[in-house]
């Protein structure tokens, strides 16, 4: 994988991941809760789940891409319109109260924190389709495909565990902040934006890098 594929993606991912999502919302809620040290079951549920999906998302992306050059073409074009369209949805979105999703069903012990992070990182079955249309966009065709899947997985993961972090460590001070309406719709504008850049800089990567 060249190596300025790779940083387009890390770059897209960056921002991908620092959206305030359910997983984001919940780390940052279990952070205000619990502090960090407490809120790693947590953080292990959401990227274990994780885990799953993405392994269910490239179950079948091997056998599509191998199939065709047109079918890979195909699903790089629909990625692209998939992240300009969840940007502009993400820019448009209301700014709305921070509550963790399930909330209700949060517990004090480790396994109920890791039970709950799984199932909010599970409940959401986009994400699959997040994935399918998201990889093939940086993938060549012609080389092995995976040692580029297993690299693209790897670097969504530590990214996507960076932000956890992130959202657990700050929870306190960033949940209040994005309680007022016109900072959250600063910040879904940014998101949004990032998303449509994304999906427009896509359309052109040639799919051989």
């Amino acid at each position: 994988m060249p190596l300025d594929t790779w940083l387009l993606f890390v770059v897209t991912v960056f921002f991908v991941s620092a959206a305030p999502g359910p997983n984001m919302l919940l780390a940052m809620t279990h952070g205000i809760r619990y502090g960090v040290r407490s809120t790693t079951p947590t953080m292990l549920g959401l990227l274990s789940a994780l885990g799953i999906v993405m392994a269910g998302s490239v179950a079948g992306l091997g056998a599509l891409l191998a199939t065709s050059e047109t079918l890979f073409a195909a699903v790089k074009y629909a990625g692209a319109a998939y992240l300009v369209w969840l940007g502009v949805k993400t820019w448009r979105a209301r700014p709305e109260t921070l509550t963790a999703p399930a909330e209700a069903a949060i517990g004090t012990t480790a396994w109920a924190k890791f039970r709950t992070g799984f199932l909010v990182a599970m409940s959401n079955p986009k994400a699959f389709i997040f994935f399918t249309a998201l990889f093939p966009q940086f993938m060549d065709a012609r080389a092995a495909q995976l040692p580029q899947l297993m690299t693209l997985a790897a670097t969504f993961y530590v990214i996507e565990s960076g932000w956890q972090f992130v959202y657990a460590s700050g929870g306190a001070r960033l949940g209040s902040w994005l309680e007022s309406p016109a900072r959250q719709r600063w910040v879904n504008r940014f998101a949004g934006g990032a998303f449509v850049g994304a999906g427009v800089a896509l359309s052109g990567v040639s799919r051989h890098g």
